[in-house]
């Protein structure tokens, strides 16, 4: 089946309206929408639903924690990340859902492998990030209520939802009893993720978007930002030490 006919139709009764809210199969997404070109579209319950992107600093603090986040995975290869449009299947008791993360992991230990060919995932993520679609009412209403909830009840364990404005900012981790609890910051605004065991970040070096060369010296980061960096410079910082000793030795014997 092809739904360019159908399409022909909307545009003509609706005077070119947009795409979203058209009412299509998951068939037809599957066919026809999940890879359009220049738009990205989820679908939930039969209609599609445009996935538009957040303001410039959403964006550019969600390269900043999939930055650190790869870097951990680098020295921890625990993990697949996704991202691009990348879609995951929910089957929940509302009905079924396709929603496309910002960024999302898979665990090496998750019971649904990831596979190079795939072009979605067939299973639930471990963790999805979510830059705030904060242009409309309706985007932040999706990613703060109707994501969180289908994520929620779909077993994502973690959730982050970035909003730079601070307002909708949250990180949210599934109990035991398969609800959201917030993730509490330790010593004062570190963040601790369980489905990464030893990755953390503070809320306040986010927020900052704070340099590479800055994280790579903190000892937050230090275990996982740049491994052979740091060895690297604890070999150089022996050798200074060691020359500056050698140079203190000559002066004092010819002195």
């Amino acid at each position: 089946m092809n739904a360019l006919p159908d399409l022909k139709e909307y545009y003509n009764n609706n005077s070119i309206q947009p795409l979203d809210n058209l009412k299509v199969s998951e068939e037809i997404y599957w066919e026809d929408y999940y890879q359009y070109p220049d738009r990205n579209f989820e679908w939930k319950n039969g209609y599609l639903e445009e996935k538009i992107a957040g303001c410039y600093k959403n964006i550019s603090l969600a390269a900043w924690l999939d930055f650190i986040i790869k870097c951990f995975l680098q020295t921890y290869p625990i993990a697949k990340v996704v991202q691009l449009g990348f879609a995951f299947r929910m089957v929940l008791s509302t009905g079924i859902s396709i929603r496309k993360p910002d960024f999302a992991i898979v665990l090496n230990n998750n019971p649904i492998i990831l596979n190079d060919e795939d072009i979605s995932y067939k299973g639930i993520f471990d963790l999805c990030i979510e830059s705030l679609s904060d242009s409309t009412k309706e985007g932040i209403i999706i990613d703060t209520i109707d994501k969180k909830n289908e994520y929620c009840n779909s077993g994502v364990k973690e959730y982050y939802i970035i909003d730079g404005t601070g307002k909708e900012m949250a990180f949210y981790r599934l109990n035991n009893k398969g609800k959201y609890d917030n993730i509490e910051p330790v010593c004062g605004d570190i963040i601790k993720s369980e489905v990464l065991p030893g990755f953390q970040f503070r809320i306040s070096d986010f927020y900052k978007r704070t340099s590479i060369i800055e994280i790579t010296n903190d000892e937050i980061y230090r275990d996982f930002m740049f491994p052979y960096y740091q060895v690297e410079k604890k070999r150089v910082e022996r050798t200074e030490k060691n020359l500056e000793l050698e140079k203190q030795e000559l002066v004092r014997s010819f002195g």
